[in-house]
């Protein structure tokens, strides 16, 4: 059986020591911090002096992996041996990043005819699909094939379930996510929304909780609620530099779960330019979305 490679994008948040661990190739998204000149990659910078310019009022925007940057990262990889690809992508419904990978593995299947060239929308963000792509690696060292672990991802990816919450109405207002009156009214009377990404990869409102703790609370009584107990070795939690915020939901998780492999990482400049300080966001296996 020929060798595979899993790509993956910087989207996935996960921390470098994981990707090493793993053995993935991660294509970087850009960013470019108001003041600061042209992008950089995002793993080339510091993540908690980004969310200090954000608190700051910073304007930090963001571009997808162009198609020529995939086309070098997925050349360089069929060229070093007998490897095949299976690309899985930030969210299509947030990002042209997924558009432009498959483009690019399109384009080179003529060079290389023979190999497999597989492209899959995850559907998902941050370390929701950190957490597919985590247990697609585990899936082929299993021994699976590409085939099968291509299977696998598009089965299992509705049920990736993501909740978030966020401290600062003002990153959504600005996103176009909830009206200025919203903003102004929510940041007054200390309303938190709790958000999910849909069966569509799109972030959407879903409910309201009074205070911060009570949001944390709500997200973690919608994983008791949907959660698959045994689909549910690990967990992982991305942070918006809250890291009070995202041990205490792994606490919980740990004591009232009993779940004890819980994976904390922050969530990149690219999500957390639009999401704000103090986003936090949990991610499991669940009956659905």
């Amino acid at each position: 059986m020929r060798n595979f490679v899993i790509v993956t994008d910087s989207c996935i948040d996960m921390t470098q020591e994981m990707v090493d661990s793993l053995g993935i190739k991660v294509a970087q998204l850009d960013i470019v911090i108001e003041g600061e000149g042209g992008s950089v990659a995002n793993n080339e910078v510091d993540f908690k002096e980004v969310y200090r310019k954000l608190r700051d009022k910073k304007t930090i925007s963001t571009s997808a992996v162009s198609i020529g940057r995939f086309t070098d990262i997925f050349d360089n990889i069929l060229s070093e041996g007998e490897n095949d690809i299976l690309y899985l992508g930030f969210s299509s419904g947030l990002s042209s990043t997924y558009s432009s990978g498959k483009i690019a593995l399109s384009d080179l299947q003529e060079k290389y005819p023979d190999r497999k060239l597989y492209a899959v929308d995850t559907l998902c963000a941050s370390m929701g699909q950190g957490l597919l792509v985590y247990l697609a690696c585990k899936v082929k060292e299993s021994g699976a094939t590409i085939e099968e672990v291509r299977d696998y991802v598009e089965n299992n990816k509705l049920n990736l379930c993501h909740w978030f919450t966020v401290d600062d109405l003002f990153f959504l207002k600005r996103g176009g996510r909830v009206s200025a009156a919203t903003a102004v009214l929510g940041t007054m009377l200390s309303i938190k929304p709790v958000l999910h990404v849909d069966n569509a990869g799109k972030l959407i409102n879903v409910s309201k909780a009074k205070g911060r703790k009570a949001s944390i609370n709500a997200m973690f009584d919608k994983m008791k609620a949907t959660m698959i107990p045994e689909k549910n070795s690990v967990v992982f939690i991305s942070h918006g530099d809250c890291i009070e915020d995202a041990e205490y939901l792994a606490n919980k998780i740990r004591t009232e779960i009993g779940i004890d492999h819980v994976e904390i990482s922050y969530v990149g400049p690219v999500i957390g330019s639009h999401s704000g300080p103090g986003t936090l966001a949990l991610f499991y296996l669940g009956t659905e979305r």
